[in-house]
């Protein structure tokens, strides 16, 4: 790496101990139907099997353990299925939680972050205007505000899902890992350069919301005019620049896949392996696809890591 990482390969091993275990040993495993139509072995990460259906939860969760005791709100802004993670960890401490989504956000993850016991507010149009929306309210409230892809232990509980692919009994040739504010695609980037430096580890975005593989090829922040992406999970047009920076030593590589090639591996990924995703939590099956070519005769490892889609979205992906 081109220098040295701010995220810590003993913290992750610290989450691998302290994260609650209902997010930790997703099963993966080979998909022999996908293998055998891709031309390549496709080892899944099933990472959407947990009570908030996302691998937010790690993170989440091992952020709030390194507060250790913590008075007053905490302040966020997500998508949905980070706000999940950071409400179930502040609920199992007993902490206050406000999150700012946008009014656009699937309603599904809107009422979870609300049954999980936190106070949503619904400001602006899309991810980034509540974020800025969350962080001016912080400023002027004096809660803490909490950044997702900005936190390294955020980075480093995701972490522990590549400390998990690793633990496969063959090299991995080449992992996807969708991109959306960057701590999962940092975490596992930096577990895979420390332990398996040949695996190629490779990001995805949706070709909609390009801002962060524009930053990342470009080695500056690039900010985007929108991110209409059905990919809601992934769909940023302002980048975090400690997550840019740490991407130029995590990831070899970032692609993007299309809206109907990410609806195609919502399907796919419900008639082989019997999962709803989102889209976002589809994207990794969405480059393998893509780009199969040259992934002939690899262990690729495909990352399947958020379920949080309403009915009506499911039908209209599935086409009926």
């Amino acid at each position: 790496m081109s220098a040295e990482s701010s995220l810590s390969l003993k913290r992750i091993a610290e989450a691998a101990r302290v994260v609650d275990p209902v997010f930790l040993d997703s099963p993966q495993f080979v998909c022999e139907p996908l293998s055998d139509e891709l031309g390549l072995r496709l080892l899944c990460k099933v990472d959407c099997l947990n009570p908030i259906r996302s691998f937010k939860g790690r993170g989440a969760d091992f952020f709030a353990h390194t507060l250790g005791s913590h008075e007053g709100p905490l302040v966020a802004a997500s998508a949905g299925n980070f706000g999940q993670g950071l409400a179930y960890a502040c609920r199992r401490r007993g902490w206050p939680l406000i999150l700012f989504a946008a009014t656009t956000a699937n309603p599904l993850k809107v009422a979870r972050m609300r049954a999980l016991g936190a106070d949503v507010r619904m400001v602006g149009v899309d991810f980034d205007a509540a974020k800025l929306a969350a962080r001016a309210f912080a400023k002027s409230t004096g809660m803490r505000f909490v950044e997702d892809g900005r936190e390294p232990a955020i980075a480093e509980g995701a972490g522990t899902i590549g400390r998990e692919l690793c633990a496969w009994p063959e090299p991995i040739d080449t992992v996807f890992v969708p991109i959306g504010n960057g701590a999962l695609v940092n975490g596992v980037g930096r577990w895979f350069k420390a332990n398996s430096p040949k695996t190629r580890v490779v990001g995805v975005v949706a070709a909609a919301a390009p801002s962060m593989r524009l930053s990342w090829l470009a080695g500056r922040r690039i900010t985007t005019a929108g991110a209409e992406s059905i990919a809601d999970g992934i769909a940023v047009r302002e980048p975090v620049d400690e997550a840019l920076a740490e991407m130029a030593r995590a990831v070899d590589d970032v692609v993007e896949v299309t809206e109907a090639e990410l609806v195609d591996a919502v399907r796919q990924t419900f008639a082989a392996l019997g999962l709803a995703v989102e889209p976002s939590g589809a994207a990794s099956l969405a480059a393998a696809v893509k780009f199969r070519e040259n992934l002939r005769g690899q262990l690729v490892a495909a990352l399947f890591c958020g379920g949080n889609v309403t009915h009506a979205q499911f039908a209209a992906w599935q086409g009926g």
